[in-house]
């Protein structure tokens, strides 16, 4: 029986974070290098992923590929997935937390329901759902090959529960449908894929709870009221359970979807 930090430890594994350049993924790119795998990161924007994966050096990463890619486009997707299977000669992990979220800028998407826009919508779908499937399928050989397959989708509560508009009244944060119905799409895709793919690639989801990071204190407060543990995730609270299933400390888990929010769907 093998130890539990044999189990932890992803030294020889070759691991794309999808939007590693933001907050989250940056912390999951850093989680998977300090365990020894070799991270490339994958982004829109370029200057941002080729500090990301500077940073990375601190842990002995240095076989990584930084990928420019517009998730909207099919044909950038897979192109930047095989450059980084190429670039590493193989892929083992694929972490996908890119996402459009409230705050993203463009218009139709951040405002009433009454005044967003189908492109908004479509442009959402793409980037949240449509490129987890196109990864997922262009990846597909290199993760079956080897041998420790592990695809992590990243969902989010309003995947799996109504939006509570409560939280954002007197704020200028919003929450659009399209946002909740990617995400609910992403949970069900991963378990989708969890059948397919199997048995040589695993397929799981997480589902992180809201994210402190400079939100409006009446939000904060608020959020924090319903939650059991009395406080927002850290990206720190997503490192240890992407290191959990992306490692063969999970290696018969697949079609799960972790919930990481310190009870808020609990109730």
């Amino acid at each position: 029986m093998r130890s539990v930090k044999a189990l932890m430890d992803l030294s020889g594994r070759k691991a794309l974070v999808v939007g590693g350049a933001g907050h989250i993924g940056g912390a999951v790119a850093d989680g998977l290098a300090e365990l020894g795998a070799t991270v490339s990161i994958l982004d829109l924007d370029e200057a941002a992923c080729e500090a990301k994966l500077s940073s990375l050096a601190e842990y002995g990463n240095h076989g990584g590929a930084a990928v420019r890619c517009d998730l909207r486009d099919e044909k950038d997707t897979r192109r930047s997935i095989q450059a980084a299977i190429s670039h590493m000669e193989g892929m083992d992990i694929i972490v996908h937390c890119a996402a459009f979220v409230g705050t993203t800028q463009m218009d139709g998407w951040a405002v009433p329901f009454e005044e967003q826009s189908v492109d908004a919508w479509d442009a959402a779908i793409r980037v949240n759902l449509t490129s987890a499937f196109v990864i997922a399928q262009e990846a597909r050989i290199a993760l079956a090959a080897s041998g420790h397959g592990s695809v992590i989708f990243f969902g989010s509560t309003y995947g799996i529960v109504g939006t509570d508009l409560r939280l954002y009244e007197n704020t200028e944060m919003a929450n659009p449908p399209g946002y909740a119905a990617s995400k609910g799409g992403v949970i069900q895709l991963s378990r989708h894929l969890a059948t397919v793919m199997a048995p040589d690639v695993r397929i799981n989801s997480i589902t992180p709870g809201g994210v402190l990071r400079g939100q409006p204190e009446s939000f904060h407060e608020q959020y924090v009221s319903r939650t059991p543990l009395k406080r927002m995730a850290t990206e720190q609270d997503l490192k240890g359970a992407v290191v959990y299933l992306a490692s063969d400390m999970s290696e018969y888990v697949t079609g799960h979807n972790l919930v990481v929010d310190g009870g808020w769907t609990a109730w």
